[in-house]
């Protein structure tokens, strides 16, 4: 058939990617080790005395070769008769050929020997007697050799999603290595995780109708993803499952595969919740019932001495609640101790050889902040807020530390202000941000991440796991270029960068609220046409979401829907529905008859998103039905509903023609209602009030409108007249059925110099008769700089006229993070606080229209006191005006910290004087590392409300002549 020929031609035609480590396969190379060519593979030679676990991922290369070229690698267990090329892979110390070739110089194993999963790839011609080349894949562990061989099948063309998001495999008939490969790599973080967490609804039916639960079979598909993207530890779903009492083969088998094994932060000894739900008796009170719970975890160490662990140690309250009002310090270490003398015991072995940490999550850390401590030898993980935000890193004295410490992340959560977890809100350069962070206070032993239910998650959970292996891959400014090479690898090259900015788009958008908590008035209606611009901006993006996709092969579609089109559509619909609630709301107090109009859009864009589920639901033959069943409409508190519920809708009784006279109906010549731009109120309403629209700027060059609207069933016939023949109307006459909106604009080219106030009359049913004041500024001035407009300069972060920094420091842009453009921070992240007199500082020129008292608005990322003190700072200035402090910190409320993580941003204000109108120049001076600014908005008398501020204001630079 020639769809099936049309699509082998493109997925040949696609080149094989890995994301991180170079490129080393070549497509249509001669030169080099042939992996596979002309319908024949090199064999590929183990040794029988290997790991299991890295014999079977040399299976799974075996026949990800055989899938991309067509020629199975013949499996090879002695070098007896050996020719051509061949790929030799195993452990040191476990393969007598790849330890020969390292005693004899062919490969250089000096830096790999004895080293935490490192790997090394390298071609080498003459390996051994009658065999021209060999591709050496060598492990320094089990899970380097593993690493290793997951690299090659990468390189090749094989995703690590090719069975979690049916990412289709390419065919490429020719697989070559070029002779001078040499690729050496280790992880920078030692244990790099995740935790599948909140998982019911979604995943545990899920895994339920595909499986029969969260047994050895799912398992085994989840550790090889978590394989092939080089992570290597796990706390497993646990909300009604326990590991190693549902499935008695899950601990083997994860233990086989290299993937060590963990419980969760509130979950000690290697035992899930559920196994005390089941097994436990009495109370989970330490104090009233310690001994039960010493033999109940004693337990958990029995069910798994013989497997690769890091301990999970203390305790918290019975489902993850706080311990008892009556639980103190000393009880805690007690604990610790007690369970320390059970390690001694079950495990016969000394404590402080065995892999333990301390979860410091939330109410803990405030036990640590008291005095608790706990051997040096265990790991110190600290916690995010559960949104993203760290809230604790090691100072420098903890940093000596021997267990080291980690950094317990989220990308879903169920709890305060509001769970979240239906789609991926989280932007790839926040978590370069946060793990940035971490990784400079030193908090690089373990990074595990809440993936929830994994799936909506893959693109972060990728990320993540890609920066723990080597933040040196991925400075800031390579961001873009991650999400293109994944891209690139999971669809090809013809439409990479544009999905690559879809997917950066989308989590933008979604980050700035979360889809479970828009509200009708989340996004303005009448100013700045903020919800308008959203909405639009998000359609626009999932029409490119979806036309892209129907461009792609027909192999591709259903990988494409899962990983970009559905939560691109899914997200732009959401936004969609609660502004359209949110428009049926304001039309309903205008009287307009399109009220009905938008309570039936709502309707259908809450049945819309059903069906966008179905389909989900529906792709790959039905393999993923319920993973996308998790409710988020209707909150009304921090928990999820129950079912999802549209948001409510008003209907209006619409008088009709025979109606308008009667008691209760309308008076005729109040048939025609008028709106304009940036005022909910609309004429006529009692008492009058007068129409302006906002001004028309000449450096700004926006139109403005107005909005004609029926509230009868009748159309009505208009006339708009303009008191300066300069001003443009979009439709000066015309009939109104139910809405119509014109237009205000202005011939630049005549109107004259200054300010001008000029006015707008219509006319309506009935000698019906509106005027509108239409000001407008048409200044010559010669200015530089961010403009004033509207009475408000805004500005985003990296417009910046200048950035100054002391030596050893630079100003970084973290690209697309934010909820506008973009975020600047200082490096390093690391470094000691600075005072204004050092001079770290950014400055942006600007030109004021007015004088007198201004408010500057900085609008920063919500980053949390991660260093003990008493707050970070930064200080503005205007010209040379006296910087102004500001403590980020000085706010420690609850009701602050749940207002910052659900805006995404966190706000502060400052009053400065400006003496004289012309050219300023703003000075924002980061004195504390870890800030990120994203706008500074100066407000001079004319901001509006709005969620995410004035759009950024025009901007003059003056070149030298």
């Amino acid at each position: 058939m020639q769809w099936l020929a049309a699509i082998a031609c493109l997925l040949t035609a696609a080149s094989a990617h890995a994301l991180g480590t170079g490129r080393f396969v070549q497509l249509e190379g001669s030169d080099g080790v042939v992996v596979a060519a002309a319908g024949r593979a090199a064999p590929l030679l183990v040794s029988p005395g290997d790991f299991p676990g890295v014999l079977r991922a040399a299976r799974d290369l075996q026949r990800d070769i055989g899938k991309v070229s067509g020629a199975t690698p013949a499996w090879r267990t002695d070098a007896v008769s050996m020719a051509g090329d061949v790929i030799i892979a195993g452990t040191l110390g476990r393969h007598p050929v790849i330890d020969r070739l390292a005693k004899e110089g062919k490969i250089d194993t000096a830096n790999l020997a004895g080293q935490w999963e490192g790997f090394l790839i390298q071609a080498v011609p003459d390996p051994m007697p009658g065999v021209k080349r060999a591709l050496v894949i060598a492990g320094s562990d089990k899970r380097g050799t593993i690493y290793g061989l997951y690299t090659l099948s990468e390189q090749i063309g094989v995703s690590p999603w090719h069975w979690w998001a049916d990412v289709p495999i390419p065919r490429h008939r020719s697989l070559t290595v070029p002779l001078a490969t040499r690729v050496t790599e280790k992880p920078v973080v030692q244990y790099r995780g995740i935790f599948l967490n909140d998982e019911a609804p979604a995943l545990t039916n899920w895994a339920k109708e595909r499986f029969g639960g969260f047994n050895r079979q799912f398992y085994e598909k989840l550790f090889e993803l978590m394989l092939r993207m080089r992570a290597n530890y796990l706390w497993p779903a646990m909300w009604y499952s326990s590991f190693n009492d549902d499935d008695k083969g899950n601990g083997e088998l994860a233990d086989m595969m290299g993937i060590v094994m963990g419980t969760s932060h509130h979950e000690p000894m290697m035992r899930a919740q559920q196994e005390w739900h089941r097994y436990g008796k009495g109370p989970w009170d330490y104090q009233r019932n310690g001994d039960t719970l010493r033999e109940f975890w004693a337990g958990g160490l029995r069910n798994t001495r013989n497997y690769e662990s890091v301990i999970t140690m203390a305790m918290r309250g019975d489902g993850d609640e706080p311990m008892s009002e009556s639980a103190n310090v000393g009880l805690l270490e007690r604990i610790v101790s007690d369970q320390r003398d059970l390690i001694r015991k079950e495990w016969q072995r000394e404590p402080e050889t065995v892999p333990q940490l301390w979860a410091l999550y939330k109410e803990v850390q405030d036990y640590y902040e008291k005095g608790m401590r706990v051997p040096d030898d265990m790991l110190l993980l600290w916690c995010d807020d559960n949104w993203g935000n760290i809230r604790r890193l090691p100072t420098a004295e903890e940093r000596k530390r021997r267990g080291g410490a980690g950094v317990y992340y989220h990308f879903d959560y169920v709890g305060v202000p509001r769970s979240y977890k239906w789609l991926n809100v989280t932007q790839i350069g926040k978590v370069w941000e946060q793990m940035n962070l971490a990784n400079e206070y030193g908090a690089n032993r373990m990074w595990i991440v809440n993936v929830g239910d994994l799936k909506p998650m893959e693109v972060p959970t990728e990320f993540f796991l890609a920066y723990a292996w080597d933040p040196a891959s991925w400075p800031a400014e390579r961001l873009p270029d991650y999400l293109r090479q994944w891209a690139a690898r999971e669809f090809g090259e013809r439409h990479a960068h544009e999905i690559a900015a879809i997917v950066d788009k989308y989590t933008r958008y979604n980050a700035r609220r979360r889809p479970e908590q828009l509200a009708p008035d989340t996004y303005s209606l009448v100013n700045y046409d903020e919800a308008e611009r959203v909405v639009a901006d998000y359609t626009a993006l999932a029409d490119e979401a979806q036309r892209i996709g129907m461009t792609l092969p027909k192999a591709m579609r259903d990988a494409y829907f899962q990983l970009v089109e559905y939560p691109v559509r899914a997200s732009a619909n959401a936004v969609d529905l609660y502004v359209s609630a949110g428009r049926n709301q304001l039309y309903a107090r205008q009287g307009r008859v399109s009220t009905n109009d938008m309570a039936a859009r709502v309707r259908r864009l809450f049945g819309h998103d059903a069906e966008l589920a179905r389909q989900y639901h529906g792709i790959s033959n039905g393999k993923w039905n319920h993973m996308m069943s998790q409710t988020r409409f209707g909150y009304t508190n921090w928990d999820q509903p129950y079912r999802d519920v549209m948001p409510a809708v008003s209907e209006l009784r619409i008088p009709g023609p025979g109606q308008l006279a009667a008691p209760n109906g309308i008076h005729p010549s109040d048939r025609m209602g008028v709106a304009v731009d940036g005022n909910p109120v609309a004429w006529p309403v009692f008492p009058i009030r007068q129409l302006i629209l906002p001004a028309l700027d000449r450096y700004e060059r926006k139109p403005r409108h107005i909005d004609l609207f029926n509230r009868s069933s009748a159309p009505f016939d208009y006339t708009i007249t303009a008191s300066q023949p300069w001003l443009k109307i979009s439709h000066s006459a015309g009939r109104v059925a139910r809405d119509r909106r014109v237009a205000i604009d202005v011939d630049w080219n005549a109107v004259p110099v200054g300010i001008t106030e000029t006015e707008l009359t219509v006319h309506g049913p009935d000698k019906a008769k509106v005027v509108v004041k239409v000001p407008v500024h048409a200044r010559t001035d010669t200015v530089e700089g961010h403009v004033e407009t509207g009475g408000v300069i805004a500005i985003e972060a990296e417009h910046y006229t200048r950035a100054l920094a002391p030596a050893g420091r630079r100003w970084q842009t973290i690209p697309g993070y934010g909820r506008t453009l973009s975020g600047v921070t200082t490096m390093p992240g690391a470094a000691p606080a600075l005072t204004v007199q050092d001079g770290m500082r950014l400055e942006y020129d600007v030109h004021l229209f007015s004088a007198g008292e201004v408010k500057l608005h900085a609008v920063l990322s919500p980053t949390l006191k991660f260093q003990p003190g008493s707050g970070f700072r930064y200080a503005v200035s205007i010209d040379d005006g006296p910087p102004q402090e500001v403590n980020v910190h000085a706010d420690g409320s609850e009701d602050y910290w749940r207002r910052i993580v659900s805006d995404g941003v966190a706000k502060f204000v400052t009053t400065h004087r400006i003496d004289q109108p012309g050219k300023h120049t703003l000075k924002f001076w980061a004195l504390d590392p870890g800030l990120v600014l994203q706008r500074l908005v100066v407000d001079a008398g004319g901001m509006q409300p709005s969620y995410l501020g004035p759009p950024e204001s025009p901007r003059i630079v003056r070149r030298p002549e």
